[in-house]
């Protein structure tokens, strides 16, 4: 039976990272390894404060679970033991990763899906002055989807500053909650103009019912209201999308059947993630197959990835090698 190991790291980022709860210049995340004689599993996630997660409460957690992992624990009993969340991310996605170096076979073999192909990730722009987002935008030009973090206060000129700079490119919109109402029907009709093509989490989860009577002249996309397939079914009248992120849903099991929740409910998908490294994108790759967008340009962002990596061709991100993961 398998044998558990947790840690803790710091990943340098290329520049400073900022949205509209704060910034940062590192990113943390918690790594699960289940170690079976000579196979290995990993899986990694990137806790987060908006869940109340540290990375100190997140591996605890997964600590937690190193008797059930040596008794033999599956996925399936591992949804009833663990809430959604970046813990148990970790080990269904190690509890994938072990089963295919046992087996032979893939994860998306084993998982039932068509064999991945490469797919283009949106770039993240952070939030900063417009002549900032401007010149950030034009040294991307050339990536097909830029998505811009917005704050509220100034996110017209922010966007029409990188039209200017990306002419060219799909551009998509992330508020993080941090509009009203009131500011969102006062930008949503002139983002559409500026070519946007989706507004994800305009309104604090919680408060967001307001999008129900609000015309949506641009996709509206649920991520901080969307946690797992089980909140799914009280935002159909709210927006347009969701955005299933391994972290919130708690690993690739659950990912798949979100994925599955939300297109028999009508909504369209969009896969994200949290700033982390190509082991925590390798699995979400799979889910981004059916996918309207991709934002999975956590690897993009680092000073320094792991080995291997993904590999990108400017944004094009193909499947990951076994060594990786899978």
């Amino acid at each position: 039976m398998p044998t558990l190991e947790t840690k803790i790291e710091t990943f340098a980022l290329r520049q400073r990272f900022t949205i509209s709860r704060g910034s940062k210049t590192e990113t943390i995340v918690v790594t699960a390894e289940l170690r079976d004689g000579e196979f290995v599993g990993r899986g990694e996630c990137g806790p987060n404060i908006r869940y109340g997660e540290t990375p100190e409460s997140v591996a605890a957690a997964i600590n937690a679970m190193a008797d059930e992992i040596t008794r033999g624990l599956d996925r399936d009993s591992l949804q009833g033991l663990m809430p959604p969340g970046a813990a148990r991310n970790a080990i269904d996605c190690a509890l994938w990763d072990l089963q295919a170096k046992r087996s032979g076979h893939p994860v998306w073999q084993l998982a039932g899906v068509a064999e991945p192909r490469p797919v283009m990730t949106a770039y993240t722009l952070s939030v900063d002055t417009p002549a900032a987002m401007a010149e950030t935008a034009k040294a991307n030009a050339a990536r097909p989807l830029l998505k811009l973090k917005l704050t509220g206060a100034g996110d017209l000129d922010r966007v029409r500053a990188v039209r200017t700079g990306a002419p060219e490119a799909r551009l998509i919109v992330d508020a993080n909650e941090a509009w009203s109402a009131d500011d969102f029907i006062s930008m949503a009709t002139e983002l559409g103009t500026l070519g946007v093509e989706m507004i994800e989490q305009p309104l604090p989860a919680g408060e967001d019912s307001a999008l129900a009577k609000l015309d949506h002249p641009v996709p509206i996309c649920a991520d901080e209201s969307c946690r797992d397939s089980a909140s799914v079914a009280a935002l159909t009248d709210r927006y347009d999308m969701i955005n299933i992120k391994l972290d919130k849903a708690g690993g690739l099991t659950e990912a798949l059947a979100m994925a599955d929740v939300a297109r028999a409910a009508g909504l369209d998908i969009m896969v994200g993630c949290m700033v982390g490294t190509s082991l925590a994108m390798a699995p979400a790759l799979l889910v981004a197959q059916s996918a309207r967008i991709a934002d999975l340009d956590g690897p993009l962002l680092l000073a320094e990835d792991r080995e291997p990596p993904l590999m990108v061709n400017n944004s094009l991100i193909s499947p990951s090698s076994t060594a990786l993961w899978g």
